[in-house]
């Protein structure tokens, strides 16, 4: 995986422009064969970024209850950005796995759990050996109740943290979402392509309080 800079634009016109059109996918997942676009009846969406998408897609695709994933860009400037602009940190995106799921056999407070549980939350613009403002931990909520959820994890896990002996601020944006990009074909359930892929995720051993 690509290296990048450490800051974010400070505003659009330091970002790089990208384009109008939207990168053309596959659209049915590669591994159920559910659409990849759209919300189906009764589905509900979510948007996590937790370092690289790779390993995050596969953990949400194998959570039962969990419709559909796609791996691509969310939080920040350009639009329809290429992987090759986000790892230039130059675009100000992360790494971002947008998750359709059942509320009624997996709900938001649950993929919360897998978010924090699968990742350290306290590393800035960086994930493990992945540096960059693209590996940075992000919730990207889609409504006020997913907003209210986040802010609520965030707090549980911090003092989680400090009750295991983790002093570390959390460094995890909550931003209300904006849109999101899908990533190119090549990096859509990446790890069912090539199962012996590179996978950086990995938690803290902090558990988030049920």
């Amino acid at each position: 995986m690509h290296n990048a800079h450490d800051a974010l634009p400070l505003a659009p016109t330091q970002a790089l422009p990208g384009r109008s059109q939207a990168m053309m996918i596959n659209p049915l997942h590669a591994v159920n064969g559910h659409a990849r676009y759209g919300v189906p009846r009764g589905m509900e969406e979510a948007l996590f970024a937790m370092g690289c998408f790779w390993g995050v897609e596969r953990l949400f695709w194998q959570q039962p209850g969990v419709y559909s994933t796609a791996a691509g860009y969310s939080g920040g400037v350009t639009p329809n950005p290429t992987y090759s602009e986000v790892c230039s940190g130059q675009t100000g995106h992360a790494e971002t796995v947008r998750v359709v799921f059942d509320p009624t056999r997996i709900d938001y407070p649950t993929l919360l759990r897998l978010f924090w549980q699968n990742h350290d939350p306290a590393q800035g613009m960086r994930q493990g050996n992945d540096i960059g403002s693209q590996y940075r931990s992000a919730l990207f909520p889609l409504t006020s109740q997913q907003l209210q959820a986040a802010q609520d994890s965030r707090t549980h896990f911090a003092q989680a943290m400090q009750q295991a002996g983790d002093l570390r601020a959390i460094t995890t944006e909550i931003t209300p979402a904006g849109p999101f990009y899908y990533a190119e074909e090549a990096h859509q359930q990446y790890l069912y392509k090539h199962p012996q892929g590179y996978c950086g995720l990995g938690g803290i051993g902090v558990c988030l309080p049920e």
